[in-house]
């Protein structure tokens, strides 16, 4: 075999572990699934896991990091595409809303994991979770943040915190939908989703509106 075809099967062994990972770990959380369970998705050796994973610790890690920055880049662009340029602001938050609470079903696998780190928080290591933060979660709500300023400086809201606007209006436009489809498992109507939604939207410039 050349180094070349070495190096793709390796690339290829790699990726059939991560997807196989992030299936077992969103089935089972980090501390039930085993290397065993994730090299037969995989359908791979554990010592193929091995040669490219050091532990359980480190596929994991990996496999939330990746996970997460897939989500980011999906919500950044989210962020970008319906704050960009406001044409009407109750409509442009409704759409804006509408495809942050669709990212569970879309990125279903992501969400099972999350899931499972919420049920498991106590067992999984304290750098993991932050790096998962910082990779994912963190990231979109410093650029929430950022857009909720703008709006702000443009007189469109009434900001003081700009981070716990950005929190408030997540809170306002997805907290029903998460806890009526127990965070993604379930589906929700669209005609339910959109309601949700818009409801949150109103709340939320009902406290946000320049007074």
């Amino acid at each position: 075999m050349s180094r070349e075809n070495a190096s793709r099967r390796g690339v290829e062994k790699r990726r059939a572990i991560l997807e196989g990972a992030r299936e077992v770990f969103g089935r089972d959380g980090y501390t039930r699934a085993s290397i065993d369970a994730i090299a037969k998705v995989a359908e791979v050796s554990t010592r193929t896991i091995y040669n490219h994973f050091a532990d359980k610790a480190e596929l994991f890690r990996e496999v939330v990091l990746e996970s997460a920055a897939e989500v980011r880049e999906a919500q950044l662009s989210d962020l970008d595409r319906h704050l960009g340029k406001i044409a009407d602001l109750e409509s442009d938050l409704a759409d804006l809303g509408r495809a942050f609470v669709l990212t569970a079903s879309d990125f279903g696998a992501h969400f099972a994991l999350v899931r499972q780190i919420n049920a498991d928080v106590g067992h999984i290591p304290a750098d993991v979770l932050e790096a998962w933060q910082e990779v994912g979660p963190r990231r979109v709500h410093e650029a929430l943040a950022h857009r909720m300023a703008e709006l702000g400086e443009r007189g469109l809201l009434a900001v003081d915190d700009p981070h716990r606007v950005a929190m408030h209006f997540i809170a306002l436009v997805s907290a029903e939908a998460q806890l009526r489809t127990y965070y993604g498992a379930q589906p929700l109507d669209e005609a339910e989703l959109d309601d949700i939604v818009a409801a949150g939207v109103r709340a939320f410039l009902r406290a946000y509106s320049p007074k």
